[in-house]
């Protein structure tokens, strides 16, 4: 069992940048690709951004493309997601996700076993 702890968030204005972290926590051969994903109130959670284990392969949605960077810490089991240039859009609860595979950055969240609580950024105009 693999354990999610979500931190950073917080309100901004527009143009802001912010960093979230989501701290893994059980059993390191359980942790492998970790990604992030957002909701508002009545949609569905959508895909943001995805690492894999080693880190060299990373995936972003067309909407963060060249705004968000993610990135982990594997000696310290986390994973960040580093928001620049915010926008009112971005507003929603973002939530940190781990997988079993190693391999791969998928964007569907049936890829994921594991999911944090949620953190809130609120973006404002």
């Amino acid at each position: 069992q693999v354990q999610l702890v979500e931190s950073g968030g917080g309100l901004v204005q527009t143009g802001d940048s912010l960093r979230l972290s989501c701290a893994a926590s059980g059993r390191s051969l359980s942790i492998g690709g970790m990604g992030w994903f957002r909701q508002v109130p009545g949609k569905e959670r959508e895909f943001v951004a995805a690492i894999s284990r080693s880190g060299g392969n990373m995936g972003y949605a067309d909407s963060v493309k060249g705004r968000f960077t993610v990135s982990r810490d594997n000696v310290k089991n986390t994973v960040y997601l580093e928001m620049n240039i915010l926008k009112p859009e971005d507003t929603a609860v973002y939530y940190c996700a781990v997988r079993r595979n190693f391999a791969g950055v998928p964007q569907t969240r049936d890829a994921y076993d594991y999911w944090g609580q949620g953190t809130q950024v609120t973006v404002s105009s």
